[in-house]
C-alpha cells in the first residue's frame, strides 16, 4: 500500500536517502512528477520533469555525496492537505574528497495518490563544498 500522507512520504523518502536507495526514492515520484531547485548554480539543473530525468540525476548521488544523517527535520503541514514545507539539515561527507558534507534545506513538496507530484528545493548553493564543485568536475 502506497502512502498517502505527505509528511510519513516525505520521511519514507528521507529513509530512502539514507539507505542510498535511489531507486526506490524516484519510485515514489509519479510518471510526470518535477522536481525543481530555483537557487541551482551554474552547471546544475533546475528543472527535472518526469521519472527518467529524475532517476538519471539521481542515480550516482550516493557516489558523490554520502547521506548520513538528517539531524534536524521539521515538517510543516499547509492548508492544502497535499503539500508539506520542509525545513531539515543533512550531514554526511563529499565521497571523492572525504570532507564534511553539510547542507540547509527547506522543500516544498506536494503528494497526489500516494507519489511526489512536485518538489521544489531551496538549498543554498552557496553552501555547496569546494570539493564538491571539484568532484564534480572531474
Amino acid at each position: 500500500m502506497r502512502e498517502t500522507d505527505p509528511a510519513a512520504l516525505y520521511r519514507h523518502g528521507l529513509r530512502l536517502l539514507l539507505e542510498k536507495d535511489m531507486e526506490g526514492w524516484v519510485a515514489l515520484c509519479a510518471d510526470d512528477a518535477v522536481l525543481e531547485f530555483p537557487f541551482a548554480p551554474e552547471g546544475y539543473p533546475r528543472r527535472l520533469a518526469g521519472r527518467a530525468e529524475i532517476a538519471a540525476y539521481l542515480r550516482d548521488y550516493p557516489d558523490h555525496i554520502d547521506l548520513r544523517a538528517v539531524p534536524h527535520l521539521k515538517i510543516h503541514r499547509t492548508d492544502a492537505p497535499d503539500t508539506v514545507v520542509v525545513e531539515m539539515r543533512a550531514t554526511g561527507r563529499i565521497v571523492a574528497t572525504g570532507a564534511p558534507y553539510e547542507m540547509t534545506y527547506v522543500v516544498v513538496v506536494t503528494v497526489a495518490d500516494g507519489r511526489i507530484t512536485h518538489y521544489r528545493d531551496y538549498w543554498n548553493p552557496l553552501a555547496v563544498p569546494a570539493s564538491m564543485s571539484e568532484a564534480k568536475a572531474g
